[in-house]
């Protein structure tokens, strides 16, 4: 069990219990099933834990899939273009209430309705994106958690430069249709100066780029990589570790993305994030309006290392970093 886990177990169980009995007692009219959209930006059959622990945190408040709330599930398979058109079908539906995550979801909710309440399970920046003008008071029918994103992309680097003193450039893997990404780089590279790092871009936006994106990497020569969060990045997070493996490249992504063989990982705990969505959800379905409903910020961070990827590319990771892990893969 991972050194945070035991004691977010304890206060979330906790936190459950207390909120429990008013919101189940208030959730709803009798015989009423609330339907719940929620929409994915990457494929149906990737990343199951998030849309499950959104499931587990409605259950914690009390409400049970089948006899208070339907959830009509869409996913858009990594394609940014197809969003609009899975939120218009849930406009067209009446659906109570809207998830999703990420900027382009986001966006693309915002924009397919006004009037039905959406909750941004996770999004990087949502005031930097445009979603809401104002954290404490977001206005309209938008509201959720997120987080800073060019902050993390920026300590992905730093603990790779930490972990190599001597590392000079660093590829940094992105999908350019993400907008989150526009405030990213510039931040990246204003930091990666202060580190002596010079940062090479490498675009992506399926999976049958992945490979010809590492060619270019190995002709470079660049010694590191950091994947920038996005969701056809994640739901493929083996493969990108796969092939960075390959070439005994060492790399940093999401939370979980050392998990999947990745060196080092550092970010938000996304299954936090889409659980806590569900306190939003529930709220808004007692009456409470999305404009009224501050955005929270992410508070729970991890960083992992794997060290079994470290023997196999020949890193040595240094005490300092291993002492601040959450949590190391042997």
């Amino acid at each position: 069990m991972k050194r945070r886990e035991f004691i977010t177990l304890v206060g979330g169980a906790a936190a459950a219990t207390a909120l429990l009995r008013p919101f189940a007692a208030r959730a709803q009219p009798a015989g009423r099933v609330f339907r719940i959209g929620f929409v994915v930006t990457h494929s149906a059959d990737s990343l199951p834990k998030r849309p499950e622990s959104f499931r587990m945190g409605m259950r914690d408040l009390g409400l049970q899939e089948g006899r208070d709330f339907v959830i009509e599930y869409r996913a858009a398979g990594g394609n940014y273009d197809r969003l609009p058109a899975l939120f218009a079908d849930l406009v067209r539906l009446k659906v109570d209430v809207i998830v999703t995550h990420g900027t382009p979801g986001g966006l693309a909710a915002k924009k397919a309705t006004s009037a039905i309440p959406i909750v941004m399970a996770v999004v990087g920046d949502a005031l930097g994106s445009g979603i809401v003008s104002s954290l404490a008071r977001p206005g309209g029918n938008v509201t959720g958690s997120t987080f800073f994103n060019p902050e993390l992309a920026a300590k992905r680097l730093e603990l790779l430069k930490e972990t190599m003193p001597g590392l000079t450039d660093v590829s940094i893997l992105m999908n350019p249709t993400n907008p989150m990404n526009e405030p990213v780089l510039p931040q990246m590279r204003q930091f990666s100066r202060s580190l002596q790092v010079a940062l090479h871009q490498f675009d992506v936006s399926a999976p049958a780029e992945f490979e010809g994106a590492f060619a270019a990497m190995s002709a470079k020569q660049v010694g590191a990589l950091v994947v920038l969060d996005d969701a056809t990045l994640l739901a493929n997070a083996p493969a990108v570790a796969a092939l960075a493996l390959k070439q005994r490249m060492p790399s940093c992504g999401w939370s979980d993305y050392a998990v999947d063989g990745g060196l080092m990982s550092y970010g938000v705990d996304f299954l936090h994030m889409f659980r806590r969505a569900s306190t939003f959800v529930v709220k808004i379905l007692q009456g409470a309006k999305p404009s009224d409903l501050p955005f929270e910020r992410a508070t729970k961070f991890e960083t992992i290392v794997n060290l079994k990827t470290a023997k196999a590319i020949g890193i040595e990771v240094p005490t300092s970093v291993l002492l601040r892990a959450d949590e190391v893969i042997e």
